[in-house]
C-alpha cells in the first residue's frame, strides 16, 4: 500500500511539473507555474521520507540531516531571492543552476561504488555520465557568473579549442575506462571528476559577448539532463521526469537563441563571440553624433502616433523598467501608440527583458518579439533604444567583417525617428561600436537611464 501511495505521489508531482513548466511560457501565469511545480515536488519529498523503503525494507531514518538540508537551503534561497536585484539575477541563476550540477555530481561520486559493485555497465555509465555532465555544468556556471558578476574576463589561449577537445576527449575515455573496468578504487574517479571541472572551466572561459545568454540556457539543460542520470541511477520517477523536463526545455531553448542569432551551436561555443571583438571592423565613426535635449525629445515623443521602446541591459542596471512604464501610461494619456521590441538575447539571460518589464506590470501583449517588431518600425514615429546595444547594431547586416554579422537585430533604423539612451558613447557588450548612433536619423541622450527618463516624463507632462 505505501509503494502504491508512494507511485501516486510521484506521478502526481511530475504531473505538476509540466503543469507548471507550460504555465512558465507566460508571464502572467509564471508566478502560478512556479508554485505549482513547488508544490509537486513538497508533495514528492514528504510521500519520499514517508513510505520510501531500499531493497532491504527499510524506512529513512536521517531525517536530521534531510531536514537541516531543506531548511537551511530553503532560507539561503529565500533571502537570496528577495535580496538580489534584477541586473544580478543573470548571476543568481547560473549560481543556484550551478548548485544543481554540483549534487548531481556528488551523487555520481558517491554512488559510483556501489554500482561498480553490480557489474552492470549501463548504470555504471549513466552515474559517470552524471558525473561528466553535472561536473561540467557546476564549474561552467560558475565561470559564467563571476563573468557576468565582472571578476573574471574573457580568456582566450592559443589552440583552446582543440586543447579543450582533446581534455573533453580524454575525460571520456576515462569514463569508459571506468564503465568496462568497474573499479571501487575512487582514484581514477576523482582524477575524472578533477577532469570533468577543468573542462567546465576551459569551456565557459573563452565565450563571451551576445553568446552568455546562450551559454546560460545549454549550462541550464546539462544540468537537467545530470539531474535525469541522478534518477536513473536511483530509479527515482520524480528526479526523472523533471531532469528530462529541465534537460529538454533547456536544450530546445539554447537551439531557439542560436537560431536567432543566426549561429549554430558549434559556432557559439567556439567561435568566442564577443570575446575579442575590440579593434575589430565596425569601430569607425561612420558619420557625425547628434545630440537632443529633452525638452526636443519630449516633444517629438508627444506629437508622434507610435512609438517604439528597445530595452536593453542598461535598462536594468539603472533599474529604470518602472520608469519607463510610467512614460509609456504618460504619452498613452496624450494618444501615442507605445509598444516595446524584444530581442531575444537583450539582457544576460534568455527572458531577462520580458521579466523586467513584467516586474514593471507592463501589459504583455505590448511586448513584441524581434519577427513582429521589425514589421512596427517602419510605420513608428519615434524608437527609444533605453540601454540596448548591440541587438540594434546595423553592422550585424552591413559589415561582413563584424564580428557580430549575421545576427538578426532590431531594425531600429527604419523608424522616422530614433533616440538612444546611453551613458556614453562606450561599446556594448560585444565591443564593437554601434553603427546606429552615426546614422542621420539617429539623437543621443545622454544620461542615467532612470534619471533621464524621469525627467522625460515630466517634461511629456508639460507638453
Amino acid at each position: 500500500m505505501q509503494s502504491i501511495i508512494l507511485w501516486i505521489s510521484y506521478i502526481v508531482g511530475s504531473i505538476t511539473f509540466i503543469i507548471g513548466l507550460k504555465q512558465l511560457s507566460h508571464p502572467e501565469t509564471a508566478r502560478r507555474g512556479n508554485l505549482v511545480a513547488a508544490a509537486g515536488m513538497t508533495i514528492a519529498i514528504l510521500a519520499t521520507m514517508l513510505f520510501y523503503k531500499d531493497e532491504n525494507g527499510n524506512h529513512l531514518h536521517n531525517f536530521g540531516w534531510i531536514f537541516g538540508g531543506i531548511i537551511i537551503g530553503s532560507v539561503v534561497g529565500w533571502m537570496a531571492a528577495k535580496r538580489v536585484k534584477m541586473t544580478a539575477m543573470p548571476q543568481m541563476v547560473s549560481l543556484f543552476n550551478g548548485m544543481g550540477g554540483a549534487c548531481a555530481a556528488i551523487i555520481s561520486i558517491i554512488e559510483y561504488p556501489h554500482m561498480a559493485i553490480m557489474h552492470e555497465w549501463n548504470i555504471v555509465a549513466v552515474t559517470l555520465a552524471g558525473l561528466l555532465i553535472g561536473g561540467t555544468s557546476f564549474a561552467g556556471s560558475m565561470i559564467a557568473f563571476g563573468k557576468l558578476n565582472g571578476n573574471i574576463g574573457d580568456k582566450v589561449f592559443p589552440a583552446q579549442t582543440i586543447i579543450n577537445l582533446l581534455l573533453l576527449i580524454a575525460t571520456i575515455g576515462v569514463g569508459i575506462y571506468l564503465t568496462l573496468l568497474p573499479d571501487t578504487n575512487m582514484t581514477v574517479l576523482l582524477i575524472m571528476a578533477l577532469m570533468t571541472l577543468t573542462y567546465g572551466v576551459m569551456f565557459v572561459l573563452p565565450i563571451g559577448g551576445a553568446d552568455m545568454p546562450v551559454v546560460i540556457s545549454l549550462l541550464n539543460s546539462f544540468t537537467g539532463v545530470a539531474a535525469a542520470c541522478a534518477g536513473f541511477i536511483y530509479q527515482n520517477q520524480i528526479m526523472l521526469t523533471g531532469g528530462i523536463l529541465v534537460g529538454s526545455a533547456g536544450t530546445i531553448l539554447t537551439i531557439l537563441m542560436c537560431r536567432a542569432m543566426n549561429r549554430s551551436l558549434l559556432n557559439v561555443i567556439i567561435g568566442n563571440f564577443g570575446g575579442k571583438a575590440k579593434g575589430a571592423a565596425g569601430e569607425k565613426e561612420k558619420g557625425t553624433v547628434k545630440e537632443i535635449s529633452l525638452s526636443d525629445a519630449a516633444v517629438l515623443l508627444s506629437y508622434s502616433k507610435k512609438v517604439m521602446v528597445v530595452p536593453g541591459y542598461g535598462l536594468a542596471v539603472a533599474q529604470a523598467q518602472h520608469t519607463v512604464h510610467e512614460l509609456e501610461k504618460t504619452l498613452e494619456d496624450k494618444g501615442v501608440e507605445v509598444k516595446y521590441a524584444i530581442h531575444p538575447v537583450a539582457g544576460r539571460m534568455p527572458g531577462h527583458m520580458n521579466v523586467l518589464l513584467a516586474e514593471a506590470d507592463v501589459p504583455y501583449e505590448k511586448l513584441l518579439e524581434m519577427e513582429n517588431a521589425n514589421d512596427e518600425f517602419p510605420t513608428a514615429d519615434a524608437v527609444i533604444v533605453v540601454g540596448a546595444n548591440d541587438v540594434v547594431n546595423p553592422a550585424a547586416k552591413t559589415d561582413p567583417s563584424s564580428p557580430i554579422y549575421g545576427m538578426p537585430i532590431l531594425d531600429v533604423e527604419q523608424a522616422h525617428n530614433v533616440i538612444v539612451m546611453k551613458r556614453s558613447m562606450n561599446p556594448g557588450y560585444a565591443g564593437i561600436e554601434n553603427q546606429l548612433f552615426y546614422e542621420p536619423k539617429t539623437r543621443m541622450l545622454f544620461g542615467d537611464a532612470k534619471a533621464t527618463l524621469q525627467k522625460l516624463v515630466s517634461e511629456v507632462k508639460a507638453n
